[in-house]
């Protein structure tokens, strides 16, 4: 698996059709699929154009909600996911990202409860198919309704009560921007890392719009690259960029500024190979 990937919800405005063709003819080799894209797209069409692209599939965004804060039932929301478990594995995709879903009425140990057990039967099926469960923290008040989990600590505290080899974690770089002692933390986050989403930030950073394009923020990402290599973390990094500071943009500039920003924080990683004389 390639080590990074471009989300799909960091080309917004694109369609699927666009953002597949779009990574292939500007080098990208691996993305990260919105099911919303897909979706519109056609499930079945998608995954035949996928595996035609020959772009790898770091993940698949998102499934969850599993405390009935968005209407559905418990059972709905674990079935949905299951569908979606299928879908990444048919793309080949390396995990599913779920979210929580809000706590709405639930006492806090009720939500766990229904989220810890949705967990551990995903995990099952992930061990099926052969991939893993990432579970996304989100940490912005907007984000209240769609998960009750707003910090690392709070999702690992979970995962170990989960407890299952195939469930692990979401890495979401803005989280440094909430917790500046984060990069002298990491090591203990790092076994459990299934994808780490990618980005800069402009500080203080409140909300999703605050996110920057690599090197255009002022995250310390080279710190946060050398503590997650450090510390033995060999995953995906997803491109991870919202909001209308980024979304209107020209897409294959942000996606260039973004491989030119990262070969130049940490090359060891993201460097690509010299073309070819002649090529």
């Amino acid at each position: 698996m390639p080590r990074l990937s471009i989300n799909e919800m960091t080309t917004y405005r694109w369609s699927f059709l666009e953002d597949i063709t779009g990574l292939q003819a500007l080098g990208v080799e691996s993305v990260g699929v919105w099911r919303r894209k897909l979706s519109d797209f056609g499930e079945e069409r998608g995954v035949e154009l996928l595996r035609e692209s020959g772009l790898a599939v770091s993940s698949l965004w998102s499934a969850g909600g599993f405390t009935g804060s968005d209407g559905h039932t418990y059972k709905d929301a674990v079935e949905d996911a299951l569908d979606a478990l299928r879908l990444a594995a048919e793309m080949k995709a390396n995990c599913l990202v779920v979210v929580s879903g809000g706590r709405a009425s639930h006492t806090l140990s009720h939500a766990r409860r229904l989220l810890r057990d949705a967990l551990r039967e995903l995990g099952d099926a992930a061990a099926h198919y052969g991939l893993s469960i990432a579970l996304a923290p989100l940490h912005c008040p907007a984000h209240d309704r769609s998960s009750f989990l707003s910090s690392l600590d709070a999702a690992l505290e979970m995962l170990t009560s989960c407890d299952h080899p195939r469930v692990g974690l979401v890495f979401d770089f803005l989280h440094v921007a909430h917790d500046p002692a984060l990069c002298q933390r990491l090591a203990k986050f790092v076994p459990w890392i299934k994808i780490a989403a990618l980005c800069d930030a402009r500080l203080p950073a409140h909300s999703d719009d605050d996110r920057r394009i690599p090197g255009k923020g002022q995250l310390p990402l080279a710190e946060i690259f050398a503590a997650l290599e450090g510390s033995g973390y060999r995953g995906a990094y997803d491109v991870h960029l919202l909001g209308e500071n980024c979304w209107g943009l020209e897409y294959p500039n942000l996606v260039h500024d973004c491989l030119e920003g990262l070969t130049a924080l940490c090359p060891r990683v993201f460097a690509r190979p010299a073309a070819a004389p002649g090529a």
